[in-house]
């Protein structure tokens, strides 16, 4: 069965424009980079993996060199063919799930989200309990969801139980021997943000206004980068059902936060305001 579209189609609108534009990064750089594709969840998570598996002397020098190559590639076709040929010549080294990470994004910019599935698919095989992966993955997965793409809703699904699955294994984390409480407090805080996020925009294309509202609520609090996204979709929530004033504290928050969403959600507050007078 379909999943029931939203009670307005405005608003679907803009939250399917605004994802479109605020897809998650999903990079695990180490160290700083200017690449677009890095966000704190997944450096975090790779920073501390090279800091352990470097203390360790594991590390293999060559591979490290072409991963950094891959990294910093910002044309997508080269990025894929290095990205893959790291995957064929390193299978075990601990960057590829990383790698994985990056495909997909590379893939969802280039709009190939046949290959955005592939290759999501095929690094879920190989690290079906890597909580940044998970949430990532999902987070991405519900941004690129395509009503009229007759799998759409069992991608949905999919994307779902990834998220969930994430939030499962963070209520019993394995934490690195060499992380600090406080660098895992920040992972940790990362991982849940990313996930109820993800989770807020899937309960929002199912039309679960009340589930997305609780969700983003969660992704959004005490959140140190909030994502626009996240409060352009609460507003669309709030809108369909009918609580104006939330709607507007919602696109207010996004259009605090410079980027391409900021000059719509002030429109979309400045109308939540006057419905809301009304």
């Amino acid at each position: 069965m379909r999943m029931p579209r939203t009670n307005s189609w405005m608003w679907l609108a803009i939250a399917t424009i605004g994802v479109s534009l605020c897809a998650p990064a999903i990079s695990r750089a180490q160290g700083s980079t200017s690449s677009p594709m890095s966000n704190p969840l997944t450096r975090m998570d790779g920073d501390q993996t090279a800091k352990q598996i470097e203390a360790n002397g594991l590390d293999n020098p060559k591979a490290a060199e072409e991963y950094k190559k891959f990294h910093n590639a910002d044309e997508p076709d080269k990025k894929i063919k290095l990205g893959k040929d790291f995957i064929n010549r390193y299978p075990s080294n601990y960057r590829v799930d990383a790698v994985y990470e990056e495909l997909a994004q590379t893939y969802y910019a280039k709009n190939d989200l046949a290959n955005f599935y592939a290759i999501s698919d095929e690094g879920m095989a190989r690290f079906p309990n890597d909580p940044t992966l998970l949430s990532v993955t999902g987070a991405t997965m519900a941004r690129a969801y395509n009503h009229d793409d007759p799998d759409a809703d069992k991608k949905l699904e999919k994307a779902e139980n990834y998220e969930k699955d994430a939030l499962e294994l963070m209520k019993n984390p394995d934490i690195p021997p060499n992380m600090s409480d406080k660098d895992f407090a920040a992972y940790k805080k990362q991982i849940l943000g990313t996930a109820h996020s993800g989770l807020g925009l899937i309960y929002f294309r199912q039309a679960k206004f009340d589930d997305s509202v609780k969700e983003l609520e969660e992704a959004t609090q005490d959140a140190s980068s909030p994502d626009p996204t996240d409060y352009l979709v609460l507003g669309g929530d709030y809108q369909n059902l009918n609580k104006f004033k939330e709607a507007a504290d919602a696109f207010t928050k996004c259009a605090q936060i410079s980027g391409p969403l900021q000059a719509g959600c002030k429109s979309y507050a400045e109308q939540s305001l006057k419905q809301a007078a009304q």
